[in-house]
């Protein structure tokens, strides 16, 4: 490549064996793809149009369903076009902005499950005053505050990170996440004080208050009778099984910007795919199969003969 295209693009250099498995990659990634839009829209679908799925706990479910659309649609294309290039190139100012739209997204998740605990300690354990608490214009804040907070952390350090020099021209991934700061001629310490703020504000807290949450539930719900224990296991599980599965993974994405080279290329690129196939998938999979009332509407949806 010559230098003055690198003055503009940079090398995504994260696949492997990219020649010989080019059509494999493809199939697989765009039957993925297609899978995850069809999965998630639909459930988000379901609960639009059914009133009995106006619920706070629904829109929640709906709103984090949504993410893993727009996630998977920052990610997907590009890596499609990739796979099919004879060059990985992509502009730095593209490159940019699928850095920011993969954090903000990604730091809203946190926050969307930290509602979606929220509400579900309101459920259990103040029954009464739900209806005065979760109302539909303090969901419609959640929502906006879940958003907008993760959009705004990561459009200060896609500015700064636009702003600092570049010594390299490619990187050993596939998406513009962390391992972007490889292009970088020095470490900003500015860019690691809001990594670092962006971190705690937007995982570390969110994560704690969940954890603090869910204790809460289960300490009434134990003390209570068995009805509330029911309703607890069918309505708090599947949150729990999505937090621990995306928590895994950003804790894969906060170290892979530690390890630098030293992480193999091979490993990478799975645990990149992993981040990228594994959750959009998995979301729909638990709330489908584990909420009884989404389950119902699927089956009814897909299976219509056995409802007569």
């Amino acid at each position: 490549m010559d230098y003055e295209l690198n003055l503009t693009y940079i090398t995504l250099d994260g696949y492997v064996e990219l020649n010989q498995y080019r059509f494999v990659y493809f199939v697989i990634m765009f039957t993925v793809y297609i899978l995850i839009i069809c999965s998630n829209s639909t459930i988000v679908c379901l609960i639009w149009i059914h009133k009995n799925l106006h619920e706070p706990m629904y829109i929640f479910i709906a709103a984090l369903l949504f993410n893993s659309v727009l996630f998977s649609t920052a990610i997907y294309p590009k890596i499609l076009i990739d796979v099919l290039s004879e060059k990985q190139i992509m502009s730095y100012s593209a490159c940019l902005f699928q850095y920011f739209i993969f954090y903000s997204l990604g730091g809203s998740e946190f926050l969307l499950l930290a509602a979606m605990s929220y509400d579900r300690y309101v459920s259990i354990c103040k029954p009464l005053q739900y209806p005065t608490i979760m109302t539909k214009i303090n969901v419609r804040i959640f929502l906006f505050l879940a958003w907008f907070s993760a959009a705004c952390h990561f459009a200060g350090l896609t500015i700064l990170n636009a702003k600092t020099k570049l010594c390299n021209f490619s990187f050993k991934g596939v998406v513009c996440n962390n391992i972007m700061y490889e292009l970088h001629c020095v470490k900003s310490s500015v860019i690691t004080f809001y990594g670092v703020v962006a971190l705690v504000d937007l995982v570390i807290f969110p994560l704690i208050f969940i954890v603090f949450t869910y204790i809460r539930i289960f300490i009434i719900a134990y003390r209570s009778g068995r009805e509330v224990r029911r309703k607890a296991a069918e309505t708090c599980l599947p949150h729990l099984i999505v937090l621990i599965s995306y928590s895994c993974l950003a804790v894969y994405d906060i170290v892979i910007a530690r390890v630098e080279s030293s992480f193999p290329k091979t490993a990478r690129l799975i645990m990149t795919l992993q981040a990228a196939v594994y959750h959009p998938l998995f979301n729909p999979l638990i709330y489908g199969l584990k909420m009884k009332e989404i389950y119902k509407h699927l089956k009814r949806l897909f299976c219509p003969a056995r409802n007569i």
